[in-house]
């Protein structure tokens, strides 16, 4: 069983929000197509597998490593207080609570005209305004900080990425490009190319009505992301997310990620509303 962590602990730093947990089909099922050691233990660190174009195929289930414990503790000490069994915010990743954390205090690019609306989405009489207490989607880049695996799926002219709770990306690789003005969107319209072996994804379309993480780092619907995806052997990838919003920051943010394919695992049928709890708690 796998312990979700989705609008648990750290619903934005309210910490507000219910652990659940939930049984899969197909958990420790065997994949045919993973190589393995001669104890039958997947083998992660043999050569990238190629698709039929000969670039990576970047299919498989993948999850965000936490950032180390140390740093985590540098960062966000104080959060240890809010651990409970299965959901501890210490072994998060840094970003998923401030995609701002490499700055030093007073330098996050954010402009001052905004530093009001961070500072009050960081109380708790503002937990009703995080999208994920309403069962709304997370948004990028939010979701890449999340312990909760994802599964990518190629195939020749579209990409989807698919989320546990969340709805799917589509990264059209077609040749199209961006339409001039798109209706915005949760997770805006994704187009997808090569740049050598690293799958660049460039988005646009956005709505400004997600956060950029926890502490509630906001955006507008000029919001820009470019994320790289370079798988550099079978169970390991690098992920580089940068950040663009010229109406909210003062020059773009660029983050890394460590991601580790998770073997013979499937995604959990998760739907946020179901057994819902939290709204009847939050502040009127």
């Amino acid at each position: 069983m796998r312990q979700r962590y989705r609008r648990s602990l750290l619903t934005a730093v309210t910490f507000m929000g219910a652990l659940t947990s939930a049984q899969a089909q197909w958990l420790n099922y065997p994949d045919p197509k993973i190589p393995r050691t001669r104890d039958g233990k997947p083998n992660l660190a043999v050569s990238v597998p190629r698709a039929a174009n000969h670039k990576p195929d970047l299919t498989g289930l993948w999850a965000t490593d936490p950032t180390p414990r140390p740093e985590m503790e540098r960062l966000y000490g104080f959060l240890g207080a809010f651990a409970v069994p299965g959901d501890n915010p210490l072994e998060f990743n840094k970003y998923m609570i401030n995609i701002m954390s490499d700055f030093k205090p007073g330098e996050d690019p954010i402009l001052p005209e905004f530093l009001p609306l961070l500072k009050r989405r960081s109380e708790d009489r503002a937990a009703n305004e995080n999208p994920t207490t309403r069962c709304l989607p997370m948004g990028i880049p939010w979701i890449h900080g999340i312990p909760d695996p994802y599964r990518i799926v190629q195939t020749p002219g579209l990409t989807l990425i698919i989320y546990e709770g969340e709805p799917v990306r589509q990264i059209f690789t077609d040749g199209r490009k961006h339409i001039a003005d798109p209706s915005p969107a949760w997770y805006g319209y994704s187009i997808g190319n090569w740049d050598g072996d690293t799958f660049v994804v460039d988005s646009v379309g956005f709505n400004d009505r997600t956060w950029l993480d926890a502490f509630g780092h906001p955006h507008s619907e000029s919001l820009h992301i470019v994320e790289r995806f370079h798988r550099r052997d079978f169970g390991h990838m690098d992920l580089q997310v940068t950040i663009e919003d010229p109406k909210v920051y003062t020059k773009p943010v660029t983050v890394k990620y460590t991601q580790t394919l998770v073997p013979d695992s499937n995604l959990l049928d998760y739907v946020c509303t179901e057994n819902e709890r939290d709204t009847s708690h939050l502040p009127k």
